[in-house]
């Protein structure tokens, strides 16, 4: 269970961050790793086996060549003993490759579920989090962060197994049998050298993982400049500045280019050490075995031995280098996502939350004394108290800044109020699950964002279990039906990145489509006709009126003529709450309220006397921000 805790987070560039030790990084694999411990056990075994095999082929090579060292004429030891060595030499070279494909068979789908399951809990993780981490991340930053980290698990964990491992098991038996048939200089020679190669791999990748870092955080940076500039792709031809996005992706891949050269560099003096003291040990090993071999006291093939283990155990050691270079990287891919699944939710269902529990009859909405700021230096709203009635329509309007909206979000819980609480049918909003509170609230926002899939798809999202016939009804509902049918494909439309291939109004209907579809017991419509013409916006308005009756419905709005039927109307402006009532009694009070009607009625004619929309709605919006 994630800790729940309401401490505002680190802020969301966690790239920033210390980084973490080794250890700490990799003991966050093993509790994922001890849940498959039996069948790595096995692959380890197979291993091994694998290994002994693999020593075993140098011995029973220096025994055939020993073997062929016969006396002239005989016939038999020449048929016999050679025939034995060779059948046996065949059987471990099969034995090697049956175990090795073995481990393989127990041991690649252990990593992979691992990877996927950690890579998964860090998505899962990131949709937990609050909206204040979300409105500060770099998405493309944060999307490569766990792309590398995903793939790193599972390449470390078959570097682990496959290579460091297997290796580290192989110069045991190496240096094991070498002291065993030879005087102590050669394991003395074999283990110094093995001593100077890994504190010489060790020390120089040390001083190359600073490059590895910062290749990481160029290629980030690289990737979030690219991905908000596509995002952002009708503003960057808005304004022509084409060749300044350019300008600054290209900024990040320079700095990038001038890393990664030197991180190739530092690899070259890594491989020619790393080859310099392989090559004079084994030339030690060679020369030691010439000596005994013209001294009589070592035969041929003690000297095709020597060789054969050298050459056997310079191949996985020379790649040994490489591998823990790669450990290093990998580790350091892991940072970044394992900062993302450590990131603290500042918003957490509450030790022993409970469902929202709701009656028939609809559920009531209080603000209580809410007080609230995005910064402890800020305050948005300040002591707002209000009620909207179960099966009632309660509408809040004022100028933009003036906190309406944040009354929304405070709703959904995407933030906790500062002082006082929300409740939802006597519940304070706070003891309640996250999931069922969100359930039973709909929105319509004034900015809506679709998924780049269908227009099924985005509509169905409103309930994913919802039949195609339950679509179509929502979109009806919505006066988009027709809009979809004339389209070549249909309910199959591709909307875009973000819904661009639609305009505002065809947007904001498919938002109210897959709010209708959801059906939820509370309703908040955050000027959920701003972007319709004044056909749609009619048509459409007596819809939504029908659709909130006996629902408990919040309405945002800038247009007072869209919440002239709210049961109550709340006039705010700088986070307080100037004036309630009705329309008419709004009107009765000639304040701010009646001010604002008059302001807007005036604005409504056109030139010529006719109404114009849409140049009232922006002499409006222009007039409230002054």
């Amino acid at each position: 269970m994630r800790p729940a805790t309401l401490t505002p987070p680190a802020p969301a560039d966690v790239a920033t961050g210390a980084p973490r030790s080794d250890w700490s990084t990799l003991k966050k694999l093993l509790p994922y790793v001890w849940q498959w411990r039996y069948r790595v056990a096995l692959a380890l075994a197979c291993l091994i086996a694998a290994k002994v095999a693999n020593v075993g082929v140098p011995l029973l090579l220096k025994s055939l060549v020993d073997a062929l060292a016969l006396k002239p004429g005989d016939p038999q030891a020449v048929l016999v003993v050679p025939v034995a060595l060779l059948i046996g030499y065949g059987a471990l070279r099969l034995s090697i490759t049956l175990f090795t494909e073995l481990r393989e068979f127990l041991f690649y789908p252990v990593a992979a579920r691992i990877a996927r399951r950690i890579g998964l809990e860090t998505f899962d993780h990131l949709l937990s989090l609050s909206l204040r981490f979300h409105l500060e991340r770099q998405t493309g930053g944060v999307s490569r962060d766990i792309d590398r980290g995903a793939r790193s698990i599972q390449s470390l964990l078959n570097y682990l197994i496959y290579n460091i491992v297997p290796t580290l098991v192989e110069i045991t038996l190496v240096i094991s049998l070498l002291s065993a048939k030879f005087d102590v200089w050669f394991a003395a020679i074999t283990f110094g050298a093995l001593l100077l190669y890994i504190v010489f791999t060790v020390t120089v990748t040390e001083w190359r993982t600073t490059f590895r870092r910062a290749m990481n955080e160029q290629d980030s940076k690289a990737s979030t400049k690219a991905v908000d500039a596509l995002i952002n792709y009708e503003t960057v031809k808005y304004f022509s500045n084409e060749k300044f996005e350019q300008a600054r992706y290209d900024d990040n891949l320079q700095r990038l280019e001038r890393v990664s050269i030197k991180s190739q560099t530092s690899l070259s003096v890594l491989n020619l050490g790393q080859s310099l003291i392989i090559a004079v040990a084994v030339t030690l090993l060679v020369w030691r075995a010439t000596e005994g071999v013209v001294a009589g006291t070592l035969t041929l093939g003690d000297l095709v031995l020597v060789n054969a283990l050298m050459i056997q155990l310079y191949i996985p050691l020379n790649f040994l280098g490489v591998i823990y270079r790669e450990i290093k990287q990998s580790i350091i891919d892991m940072e970044k996502m394992f900062s993302l699944l450590g990131q603290h939710r500042e918003v957490a269902d509450a030790p022993g939350a409970k469902p929202l529990a709701i009656d028939p009859g609809g559920a009531e909405v209080r603000f209580r004394n809410v007080r609230f700021g995005y910064d402890l230096d800020r305050t948005i709203l300040h002591d707002i108290s209000f009620d909207i009635p179960a099966g009632k329509t309660v509408a809040v309007v004022g100028p933009s800044g003036s906190g309406k909206s944040t009354l929304a979000r405070l709703m959904f819980r995407f933030y906790d109020v500062s002082a006082g609480r929300i409740e939802i049918a006597g519940q304070d909003i706070r003891s309640l699950t996250q999931h069922s509170l969100r359930q039973a609230i709909g929105i319509v926002p004034q900015d809506t964002v679709l998924f780049n899939d269908t227009i099924e798809y985005n509509i169905a999202y409103g309930r994913t279990t919802a039949a195609r016939n339950e679509v179509e009804a929502a979109a009806q509902a919505a006066h988009i039906h027709a809009f979809i049918a004339s389209t070549p494909k249909g309910y199959d439309t591709m909307v875009g990145e973000r819904g661009l291939k639609l305009s505002g109004g065809e947007k904001q209907r498919v938002a109210i489509a897959r709010t209708l579809l959801k059906d939820p017991p509370i309703l908040i419509f955050d000027e959920a006709t701003s972007a319709l013409d004044s056909a749609n916006e009619r048509a459409i308005q007596a819809e939504l009126q029908g659709v909130a009756r006996n629902k408990t419905t919040l309405v945002i709005a800038h247009r007072l003529s869209t919440v002239v039927d709210a049961h109550q109307i709340l006039v705010m402006e700088h986070g307080r709450i100037l004036e309630r009532g009705s329309h008419a009694e709004l009107l009765a009070l000639n304040a701010r309220y009646a001010e604002m009607w008059r302001l807007q009625q005036s604005h409504s004619e056109g030139p010529q006397g006719s109404p114009d929309p849409a140049q009232a709605m922006e002499r409006n919006v222009q007039t409230l921000l002054e």
